[in-house]
C-alpha cells in the first residue's frame, strides 16, 4: 500500500506580489492557459495533467533559483518571440551568455528571464 494516496496528479505553486501583472504575463505575454480559480488564485494550465498554482503573497521574495523551465524546440526562435513581447533576458557574464542572454557551454542552450514579481523562469532547448 502507498503511503500516500493521492486523489489527483501532483502540482507546483509559488507566489507572486501582483495578481493581475502575472496574469497579464503569463497569459498575454507567453501566451499560455491561465485561469482563475478559487480565492482568486491563478491556474496555470500546461497541458491536460499539468497544473501550477499562483498565488499572492505580501512582501513576496523571489527565490534566487530557477522556479520553472519551459523546453522549447528552438531557443533562438523562444527568445526572438518573447523578446518582441518585451521580455528582457537576464545576462550572466561570468557563464558567458551571449548577446541574447542564451547560455551555449555545455548541457541544454538555457536562457533566463524574469516574472513582474522577479521569479526566475527559463526557455530551454530540449
Amino acid at each position: 500500500m502507498p503511503t500516500l494516496e493521492l486523489t489527483g496528479p501532483p502540482f507546483s505553486g509559488f507566489a507572486v506580489d501582483d495578481m493581475e501583472a502575472a496574469r497579464a504575463f503569463y497569459a498575454d505575454t507567453l501566451g499560455l492557459t491561465v485561469e482563475t480559480g478559487e480565492m482568486g488564485m491563478l491556474h496555470l494550465r500546461l497541458s491536460d495533467a499539468v497544473e501550477i498554482l499562483i498565488y499572492p503573497r505580501e512582501r513576496h521574495e523571489p527565490a534566487p533559483n530557477t522556479i520553472l523551465n519551459f523546453p522549447v524546440a528552438d531557443i533562438d526562435a523562444a527568445v526572438d518571440a518573447l523578446t518582441a513581447e518585451g521580455v528582457v533576458f537576464q545576462q550572466y557574464p561570468d557563464m558567458g551568455t551571449d548577446e541574447k542572454g542564451i547560455f551555449r557551454h555545455g548541457g541544454p542552450l538555457i536562457a533566463w528571464f524574469t516574472d513582474p514579481s522577479g521569479n526566475v523562469l527559463s526557455v530551454l532547448q530540449a
